[in-house]
């Protein structure tokens, strides 16, 4: 028995001097957990759903259910896609104002976690590539919006704030312009002027070099009052003091946009490996 005790007493010494044993990592009461976790593995209506709106001129229609293969789920991943269907069809997507989308040839997917799946700041983070991008016209983007935004869908009684006021804030996760450069995306918040239709989209962003044809992970996480903005886990922006003024659930939206008159070459795909959210447990 005393060689027993004596034993327990020098790997204890050991221990707290470091010298001979391990360190025993002690999990955190911080350390961030998911509630959040989409593979697409399918198409899962209980957290997505299309949507159908007409903002930032853009030059395409947003259609429902994979039509024209815009919103594809095949081989654990989503494709997201532009694509020409080469004549002018009739769309049925209205701006705020009420006014309808005129006839397009280009047709394209977005979908949005509204009303499906919606959290109060947290983490957020999407695998991703683009299969092409630096091309004219381009916008694909990973952003997040406060759930009591007014624009369509309008499923709930407390849908009702305009754009980009308090419970309808925007964060842009990672957007691409393809007319400004070639693997280059921006990341940070919308400012919001105090009315609606009114926000200061560059001050608060920043742009970043990545090889976009590759998969990166894309995240934007709550840490105290500051948003931090993340690529592959590592940190590369902040906006500091900014985290409480979105302070509303918030939902995610994907989207492949085309905002110009500059023709298309090729198919557009941005494709997602998979998207969660995470909570600090206390």
């Amino acid at each position: 028995m005393k060689s027993i005790n004596l034993t327990c007493f020098i790997i204890s010494i050991s221990f707290l001097l470091n010298t001979s044993c391990k360190k025993i990592a002690i999990p955190s009461s911080d350390e961030w957990q998911v509630d959040f976790f989409d593979d697409f593995h399918s198409f899962d209506s209980n957290n997505w759903q299309d949507q159908r709106i007409w903002v930032n001129n853009e030059t395409h229609c947003y259609v429902p259910d994979n039509e024209f293969n815009t919103r594809e789920v095949s081989n654990g991943t989503l494709k997201l896609r532009v694509v020409n269907v080469e004549e002018k069809l009739p769309c049925d997507n209205y701006d705020k104002q009420g006014k309808i989308h005129p006839d397009t040839k280009y047709v394209a997917g977005r979908i949005a976690s509204k009303n499906r799946q919606e959290f109060i700041k947290g983490k957020w983070t999407a695998r991703l590539r683009l299969q092409n991008n630096g091309q004219a016209s381009m916008f694909p983007a990973w952003w997040i919006l406060g759930s009591q935004n007014n624009e369509p869908p309008v499923q709930e009684a407390d849908e009702y704030i305009c754009w980009p006021t308090t419970g309808s804030g925007e964060i842009d996760i990672f957007e691409h312009h393809g007319d400004h450069q070639k693997d280059h995306f921006t990341t940070g918040a919308i400012k919001s002027l105090g009315k609606c239709g009114e926000g200061d989209w560059w001050s608060l962003r920043k742009g970043f070099d990545a090889t976009l044809n590759e998969y990166h992970d894309y995240s934007v996480e709550w840490e105290g009052s500051d948003l931090l903005y993340r690529l592959d886990g590592d940190e590369i922006y902040r906006n500091k003091g900014l985290g409480d003024n979105y302070p509303e659930p918030m939902f995610a939206i994907l989207n492949f946009a085309k905002i110009t008159d500059s023709p298309m070459k090729g198919e557009w795909v941005m494709e997602v490996d998979w998207v969660k959210h995470e909570f600090r447990k206390q």
